[in-house]
């Protein structure tokens, strides 16, 4: 496995801290790192609330890669509240496929199990998506 992905590893659990903001607010259940072309890793929690207001932990940190001046990615680990990794939901896939059109979003790569290093690229769980 590529030392990117221990690096990412780690980025993405030294953000990951469960807490509760308000009555109304949780975050941090789970944390996220994206690794964009320039080789730089973002990162980002998700944000649960009430309501439909919240955010998952990829789009943080796709967003504060963007807030940063960047928004090509080439990696993406998630880390789940209970330790494992998992793909991005269909929101994130969706955000990831737009900033990324004439079909180089296929080629993001994410991390399925950091353990094993098993990893899919984005077009392989999102093969005929609406922009091709």
């Amino acid at each position: 496995m590529d030392k990117i992905w221990t690096e990412m590893y780690k980025a993405a659990i030294a953000v990951k801290n469960k807490r509760k903001i308000s009555e109304y607010v949780t975050c941090g259940g789970v944390s996220a790192a994206i690794l964009s072309k320039s080789g730089k890793i973002y990162t980002g929690v998700c944000i649960d609330t009430s309501s439909t207001l919240g955010i998952c932990a990829e789009r943080n940190a796709i967003f504060n890669m963007i807030t940063n001046g960047e928004h090509e990615i080439d990696k993406v680990l998630c880390v789940m509240s209970n330790g494992s990794n998992g793909t991005p939901c269909g929101a994130c896939r969706e955000l990831m496929v737009q900033l990324m059109p004439n079909g180089k979003y296929k080629d993001i790569e994410i991390m399925l199990d950091y353990t094993s290093g098993r990893t899919v690229r984005l077009g392989e769980i999102t093969p005929l998506w609406w922009i091709k």
